[in-house]
């Protein structure tokens, strides 16, 4: 028989071992009680003395239902579906895509390469013209070498007769959510169709388009009107899913597009968020549906991603909701999160605790993230160019969000400061050009060149007229940032001679320079040559005339003198200019590089002063929200009267 000690040591194992029970709890163990060796699981669960299991269930189960409450306003929740969780002021976002490629792989394909060489790409024209090996060539890299999942073979061939068979609970909750929000006469677009849509019978749509890879079952869905073999995951990286047959579809766009139980097999979720945004009316819904992980497992476990085996449930929505806010930012509006699980379901949110072994009810817990498209504007608003131009940078491929919100307050400022028209059709036709700037600009992310830099150095570039962004523009922007070997011709002594410059001058000096080059014009071509060769002679007079001038002054006026007056052909010949140099006193050159100097000042006042602009009006908006809340909860205290959902009528409240 067991001494007193060797039970009590056999208690804390298993106790603590299943529940992280202190050791303490052995006060409130009966001397006669004894627990099997077995594993604890709910078999075992009579077993365990319920004086110290007890109160830490329940306080486990009061954090996790505080964990489940919903986020969401009131105010939200009105004419919205049942099952609200997560309303639209409760997303929270990074700056940039968070995630890896791994993350969207099934776990069997993932290959593991080699770390990439690292190099510095700023000891370019920005850091002295340093030479530097072509960071466009390839890496050397191995992949380890794995059988990877054919997915037209396993959609098509493997799983053709396989069947989502979704829980019959909860399909009739995913087709009252449809019901909600889906109308008679509307055209819709399905992502993943297979044999059933869970469509509410008795509506009648204009057309339906299923897309997927398994037309034996698409064919037997009584609800579609045309279908598209399409692989959703053969993709152009940035910009939507590759298929002319989708995109020619966007010439009529749908009222809504549906997409269950496929987003745990997307492995480019972003860009087929993209496509589904395109083929959208201003105004159209996109619903997504998804089952919980362990709904069809056992039947489609080798497609589903890593995210989706690895997840739960509660962050399989927030990773949802995030693919609306990385493929189009602001383009979507209203995004909302639901828990549609039937009753029958188990209590998954938030849930991979000790206290999921006792969890009771079948794995038919159903989700539904969705969002509307937004209206973008056809022209710039005047009166707010910077919403304008915003909507505008919605789809452009490359450009993060946190791009877009640097450079959008700089573009605004130039719309609204300038009277010309000419350059407000620039800043409207060339926000096209951004994301050519930005394939060029984020291979700097990893240096010293900060966001901020980019911003200021692509909104420059896209204000000048005669930027194109063309291939020997292009070839130029990377010469200068050092990101390719600089020409020996021209950026290798640019680079050289400027390296006293602040940075912020060598962005403004580049923003000059690129859009001269690819214009075709053999005086252009001159002109960038006489500009380079005049370099260290206009600085040897600036020198000579201003002795006590920092370094970095005499470079920066001797380039804006050049750009002012070499750089673009017909307005001074080298020996104008040269005449013209050797007539300017000291006093003149310091009144010419204090005008430089101010322009530079009140550039960046006016951007700091926008930039507090809008952060008090966010500010005022979540003050209005705060006294609305207060006003409702207020109100809630000191009501008299409410609904009773049991009567149907409104009752007099009881006072405690």
């Amino acid at each position: 028989m067991r001494s007193m000690n060797e039970t009590s040591r056999q208690v804390v194992l298993v106790v603590t071992a299943a529940f992280l029970v202190p050791t303490c709890c052995l006060a409130f163990v009966p001397q006669s009680t004894t627990i099997s060796s077995r594993h604890v699981d709910g078999s075992a669960l009579d077993a365990l003395p319920t004086m110290i299991i007890g109160p830490m269930i329940k306080k486990m189960r009061e954090n996790q239902a505080k964990k489940r409450m919903p986020m969401v306003d009131d105010s939200e929740a009105r004419g919205q579906a049942p099952g609200l969780r997560v309303g639209g002021n409760a997303w929270k976002w990074p700056p940039i895509w968070p995630y890896d490629q791994n993350f969207f792989t099934p776990n069997e394909d993932i290959q593991i390469p080699n770390a990439p060489s690292q190099m510095n790409p700023m000891q370019g024209m920005l850091m002295g013209g340093m030479q530097i090996p072509d960071t466009e060539e390839a890496q050397n890299t191995e992949d380890k070498n794995v059988e990877t999942l054919d997915e037209v073979k396993y959609w098509g061939e493997e799983k053709v007769d396989t069947k989502t068979n979704l829980d019959e609970d909860a399909a009739a909750r995913l087709t009252r959510h449809y019901a909600f929000y889906l109308q008679d006469g509307m055209s819709i677009l399905e992502f993943g169709a297979a044999e059933e849509s869970y469509l509410p019978k008795n509506m009648k749509f204009n057309r339906h388009v299923g897309v997927g890879l398994n037309g034996k079952l698409m064919d037997q869905n009584p609800s579609l009107t045309d279908k598209l073999i399409v692989n959703l995951n053969n993709v152009i990286e940035e910009k939507g899913v590759d298929s002319d047959e989708l995109k020619m579809l966007a010439s009529e766009p749908f009222d809504a597009v549906i997409m269950a139980n496929t987003i745990d097999f997307l492995t480019h979720p972003r860009e087929v968020f993209k496509s589904a945004w395109q083929l959208l009316k201003p105004g159209g819904i996109m619903i997504v549906p998804f089952s919980t992980r362990k709904a069809y497992a056992d039947r489609f476990e080798r497609a589903q991603t890593k995210v989706w085996r690895d997840y739960n449930d509660d962050q399989h929505m927030w990773v949802a909701g995030s693919f609306f806010q990385f493929s189009a930012g602001n383009g979507w509006e209203n995004l909302l999160g639901f828990d549609i699980s039937p009753e029958s379901a188990k209590n998954n949110l938030e849930n991979n605790g000790p206290l999921s072994m006792f969890q009771k009810g079948k794995d038919n817990n159903i989700y539904v993230v969705q969002a509307s498209k937004a209206f973008s504007d056809d022209s710039i608003d005047e009166e707010n160019p910077e919403k304008s131009i915003s909507s505008r940078m919605w789809m452009l491929p490359t450009m993060e969000e946190r791009d877009k919100q640097l450079v959008v307050p700089r573009l605004g400022r130039v719309y609204r400061r300038t009277r010309n028209p000419l350059q407000k059709e620039v800043i409207a036709d060339h926000i096209a050009l951004l994301p050519t700037v930005y394939e060029a600009l984020i291979k700097m992310d990893q240096f010293s060149f900060t966001f901020e830099m980019q911003s200021q150095l692509a909104a420059d570039l896209v204000l000048d007229p005669d930027f194109k962004a063309n291939d020997e523009q292009m070839i130029a922007l990377k010469q200068g940032l050092g990101l390719r070997t600089p020409s020996p011709q021209f950026w290798k002594p640019v680079g050289e001679l400027t390296g006293a410059m602040e940075i912020s001058d060598k962005i403004n000096l580049l923003a000059y320079l690129v859009p001269r080059f690819g214009s075709g014009n053999p005086a252009q071509e001159d002109a960038l040559t006489a500009f380079a060769t005049g370099l260290k002679p206009t600085f040897s007079v600036i020198r000579s005339k201003c002795p006590d001038l920092p370094e970095s002054d005499v470079q920066l006026l001797g380039t804006e003198l050049l750009c002012a007056e070499i750089l673009f052909p017909d307005r001074s010949t080298k020996e104008e200019f040269a005449t013209w140099l050797g007539s300017m006193t000291e006093e003149d050159f310091k009144d010419i590089l204090a005008l430089r100097k101010q322009f530079n000042d009140e550039a960046k006042q006016e951007l700091t002063a926008f930039r507090e602009e809008q952060a008090e009006m966010q500010r005022q908006r979540e003050e209005v929200q705060k006294r609305y809340k207060e006003q409702v909860a207020k109100a809630r205290k000191e009501r008299t009267m409410a609904f009773n959902p049991k009567s149907g009528k409104f009752e007099e409240l009881k006072k405690n």
